[in-house]
């Protein structure tokens, strides 16, 4: 049998995704690769454990779950967040940002200045801007402010995010921006703003043809769970946030690659069978003629 590689995520780098393997290796992805793999047959899908560290449990986890960990796996993960506030003490600047992920989709949140936009495509934003720069918890107040005062949220669920996708590209990039542009417009007069906190001019930045999505067919449907002896096999031609969106056979479908933790995977030899579970779109736009 080949050797059984195990995923550790999906990153991005260089505006390029790349998925990452235990043991250090990295896989850069382009559009019009081939991504293939298979399920081991009998395997169970373990905890990816927590903050670079095995599940001392190595406990079975659910196929479905996108979070890949075991309850004590993922409190510990979780204790550790900037999100979850378990960190008060970084010295490190701050940005706050709002980021648009389709009409009505608009959060704000907080990144690591030297982190740059990562943290925007790992969440698969369609467009942001930056609001302000200062420390950490400044940034944490102005994003309350911000969520309170502008009625954003700090997180979307990432199936409404999926859910919109599709219709991004027929919508011009002004389009795209004006609800973050309303929403900076809005951020800047309001009062209450943390002194410390260096406040950022508008500036859209549009992730569409980063991600692929300017070129690809609309998705039809997606992998809601690996399961022992399946296999994917399909052409990239779009990723966006941990999502990579593949041509197989006929139409395209979307893999959300938190799923692929804790499996023991194995290469692929059939091009473009999916033999996992699927979930088609209630809404799924027509399929495009031409793309091969």
């Amino acid at each position: 049998m080949a050797q059984a590689w195990k995923s550790t995520g999906l990153r991005w780098s260089a505006e390029r995704p790349v998925l990452t393997w235990a043991g250090g290796r990295r896989s850069a992805l382009s559009w019009g690769r081939r991504v293939a793999f298979g399920v081991v047959e009998g395997g169970v899908r373990e905890c990816a454990g927590a903050r670079g560290h095995m599940c001392p449990l190595r406990a079975a986890v659910s196929a479905r779950s996108t979070g890949g960990r075991c309850e004590e796996c993922a409190r510990l993960d979780r204790a550790h967040s900037v999100a979850a506030d378990g960190i008060a003490d970084d010295p490190r600047p701050y940005r706050v940002y709002l980021a648009w992920f389709g009409p009505g989709l608009a959060k704000v949140g907080i990144t690591a200045v030297e982190r740059g936009s990562a943290r925007l495509l790992e969440q698969g934003a369609v467009c942001f801007t930056w609001l302000g720069t200062g420390p950490l918890m400044a940034a944490r107040r102005s994003e309350e402010l911000l969520r309170a005062a502008l009625g954003v949220p700090d997180r979307i669920p990432y199936g409404e995010k999926r859910a919109v996708r599709a219709a991004l590209p027929d919508l011009e990039q002004e389009q795209r921006a004006a609800e973050i542009a309303e929403l900076h417009a809005k951020a800047v007069g309001l009062t209450g703003w943390p002194e410390s906190l260096t406040r950022e001019p508008f500036q859209a930045v549009d992730h569409v043809a980063v991600f692929g999505l300017d070129h690809a067919p609309a998705a039809r449907g997606e992998v809601t769970e690996l399961v022992a002896g399946g296999a994917v096999s399909g052409e990239l031609v779009a990723a966006a946030g941990p999502d990579l969106h593949l041509a197989t056979g006929n139409r395209v479908v979307v893999l959300d690659t938190r799923l692929l933790s804790g499996w023991d995977l194995v290469p692929a030899t059939d091009e473009g069978e999916v033999r996992v579970p699927i979930r088609e779109f209630k809404t799924a736009a027509p399929l495009q003629d031409g793309l091969f």
